[in-house]
């Protein structure tokens, strides 16, 4: 991106005539941006803008893909400017250095980071417009600044002296930017940690909000691609003469991953794809089979190298020898799709060297190079901005229809929207990788765990995304891997095995396999010592206030130990993942033909200082349905490397009549905040494993949880 080296003052402010208002730049200490100190400046604004006519426009740094960042990332500012958050408009940040995630290394929406990268930086963004407003109005009214006040948009000062944000805003831009504003302390919140209504609501429901798939340009037309049914195959040759005479067909197109067609609307495009005749290169990937996949990977933990997760504690194998009883037990999570209901979109203009790509994003920076790459560009010539995202969960992070948009746009001479088709989309994706987990544990005769030996074998996302060098611990396999319980000698292993699957995060990442596994040997352990699974767990958690906390809270909340209607079971687990503490406990029963129903989901979540609580609880339900499609429906299979579910049918989403009712318990703490988009997600799975075991006498290891699982358990 461009580099601007004036004076930062100087800068605002010619930049605030250009565009009719004023951008208040703020240097956040600790982010990667702004170089304050050299005068030097990569974007005309950091987080607020103040208009003349006292609009606030709050940036936001993440991606809204449904998980309501553009609420709660102007919670944190709105709080220290004394602003209701009625005041505040959102508006989507470009790419661009002072945004960049420090918990990710770049600007990133995703691993439930938002509120937790957020909570102090944007408070300090506030509150540096704060002072800088109230300097402003010091000075032009020759007053001691501590004599004033800034409230709901107007500074006050003796006198009945009256000054708005939007008539201060330019004077304000001259005053130096304090290093180390006043924030708040916590107790004096009055926005932060209150019920705010989603801001972004009313223009989803009247239809205003824009997503990828709305976005129009003057003289736009519409594309869609054709792809390999092997992920990884390449075009060998392919005929359009069928194709290019559909009325509306403007040119067909051959890019990297396929063959588009572009008409002057999709549909058009879509009828027209029909009649590709293409020759396919299927390359190395019409080897694989998801049978394939799990059994290479367990081959590869058998024989596989070995990465230490943690190092080990004690002497596992002498507690192994002198244990009472030891047992062990595998685990096997399968290959996901992440299906989002908007398919993968985007907008693309390609104007000679410059370059607009509108659509939805979890990865502001990387699509801006990944185009940039592309198309042999320069990175600050290209413009992107982004749209409301019809979901992501870690799906777009992927750049790739990002890329073929701008190609075709290029090819095309012309704005172009990409749109995939449901089918393209489920049958494309980078899904998450299928795992198998290995658990060993040694009993003493009292039934409790001496020793725990956990290995889990699968894929490595970041290797494939980001280059991490082979046999380096991935730390985005590892999560969850370690429980939170006491247990004298323990040993975490990890092996990475690439089965040649394209794979990608998906939501809770590794948590899903390792909450899945460790929970469930959990409950075995507590069945082999005969032992209650709520009392078992809560036996292992002593010096543990957060974990032991929240187990109680669900136990006691889902009515653990009383008695339940005839063919109901309740199942417990527990997990802390991205900093929150969090139980479950799922009551199910079995339908006539032996399929799970889930009745009830108990959560007890204690995610340190919650921004908006409202959020946490949204979060908190949407991640229960996820995680039940992942743990009783979903799972990606192949065949000669093609993938067999091709829609929502095939890969079914939980639907409404199947939803349960879900109980939240939330914890009132000052803790810092953890994250709340993904763990619940991967808690579920192992409360209803353990249910349904605890009905029918049947451990399933395998997911999903269907009834023929059952069956053969």
């Amino acid at each position: 991106m461009t580099q601007i080296t004036t004076s930062r003052r100087s800068f605002l402010k010619t930049g605030a005539v250009a565009s009719g208002g004023l951008m208040l730049g703020v240097h956040l200490p600790g982010t990667m941006g702004e170089a304050a100190a050299a005068g030097t400046l990569y974007t005309p604004n950091a987080w607020v803008h103040i208009a003349d006519d006292n609009t606030i426009t709050v940036l936001s740094a993440r991606s809204e893909m449904g998980q309501g960042v553009y609420t709660s990332m102007p919670m944190l500012i709105a709080e220290e400017l004394n602003v209701d958050i009625k005041q505040i408009k959102v508006a989507a940040a470009p790419p661009a250095a002072v945004y960049v995630n420090a918990l990710l290394g770049a600007q990133i929406t995703g691993g439930s980071t938002s509120v937790r990268d957020g909570w102090e930086k944007l408070r300090v963004a506030g509150a540096q417009v704060r002072e800088m407003l109230l300097t402003a109005a010091a000075a032009r009214w020759n007053v001691d600044k501590d004599t004033l006040k800034a409230n709901k948009g107007v500074v006050t000062g003796p006198g009945g002296r009256k000054a708005t944000y939007g008539d201060l805003a330019e004077a304000a831009s001259r005053m130096p930017v304090p290093e180390k504003p006043p924030i708040k302390d916590p107790k004096d919140f009055k926005i932060v940690g209150t019920r705010v209504k989603r801001v972004d609501t009313p223009a989803k429901v009247n239809g205003t909000a824009e997503f990828g798939i709305d976005v129009k340009l003057p003289g736009m037309v519409y594309a869609t691609i054709v792809q390999c049914p092997v992920i990884g195959g390449k075009v060998k040759s392919f005929d359009a003469a069928k194709a290019k005479a559909v009325n509306g067909v403007l040119d067909v197109v051959q890019v990297n991953d396929g063959v588009a067609v572009v008409a002057s609307n999709w549909w058009q495009a879509k009828k027209a794809s029909e009649l590709l005749s293409i020759q396919w290169d299927e390359g190395a990937g019409a080897t694989l089979s998801d049978e394939g996949v799990i059994s290479a990977t367990r081959q590869a933990a058998a024989t596989g190298k070995v990465l230490e997760i943690t190092k080990p504690q004690g002497d596992v194998n002498a507690a192994f020898q002198s244990a009472a009883k030891v047992m062990q037990a595998e685990y096997v999570t399968p290959m996901q799709s992440h299906a989002p209901l908007e398919p993968m979109n985007f907008t693309a203009h390609v104007q000679g060297d410059k370059v607009l790509l509108i659509g939805p994003t979890q990865f502001q920076q990387g699509a801006q190079g990944a185009v940039a790459a592309a198309l042999g560009a320069k990175p600050e010539d290209i413009t992107l901005q982004t749209t409301f995202l019809g979901g992501g969960f870690g799906r777009r992070l992927e750049l790739d229809f990002i890329v073929q948009a701008a190609q075709i746009s290029k090819a095309v001479n012309k704005p172009v929207k990409l749109l995939w088709t449901r089918e393209e989309d489920i049958t494309h994706d980078f899904y998450r990788p299928a795992g198998v987990m290995q658990v060993k544990a040694g009993l003493d005769a009292s039934g409790k765990p001496t020793a725990i030996h956990y290995k889990v074998a699968s894929q490595s996302v970041t290797q494939r995304a980001f280059g991490l060098p082979k046999d380096t611990l991935d730390p985005f396999m590892a999560e969850a891997a370690v429980a939170g319980y006491n247990i004298a000698n323990t040993k975490h292993d990890l092996v990475i095995h690439d089965t040649g699957v394209r794979v990608g995060y998906w939501r809770a990442v590794s948590h899903n396999m390792n909450a899945f596994a460790n929970e469930s040997f959990m409950d075995e352990m507590a069945k082999a010592a005969g032992k209650d699974p709520y009392q078992y767990r809560m036996d292992l958690l002593a010096g543990k206030p957060r974990f032991a906390n929240v187990l109680k809270l669900a136990a006691t909340k889902a009515g653990w130990g009383k008695p339940l209607a005839n063919g109901h079971a309740l199942g417990i687990a527990l997990m802390e993942g991205y900093d929150t503490y969090m139980a479950q406990v799922a009551e199910v029963s079995l339908d006539a033909s032996g399929e799970v129903k889930v009745h009830r989901v108990t959560v007890a979540a204690d995610v340190g200082h919650m921004v908006n609580p409202d959020t946490v609880e949204a979060q908190i339900q949407s991640s229960v349905i996820f995680g039940m499609g992942a743990g009783l429906k979903h799972q990606i299979t192949m065949n000669n490397g093609r993938v067999q579910q091709t829609n929502y049918n095939s890969f079914a989403p939980v639907r409404m009549y199947e939803a349960p009712k879900i109980d939240i318990v939330l914890v009132k703490s000052t803790e810092k905040p953890g994250g709340i988009g993904e763990p619940a997600t991967a808690v579920v799975v192992p409360a209803i494993a353990n249910a349904v075991a605890a009905l029918t006498g049947k451990r399933v290891r395998r997911l999903p949880i269907t009834a023929n699982a059952i069956k053969q358990a």
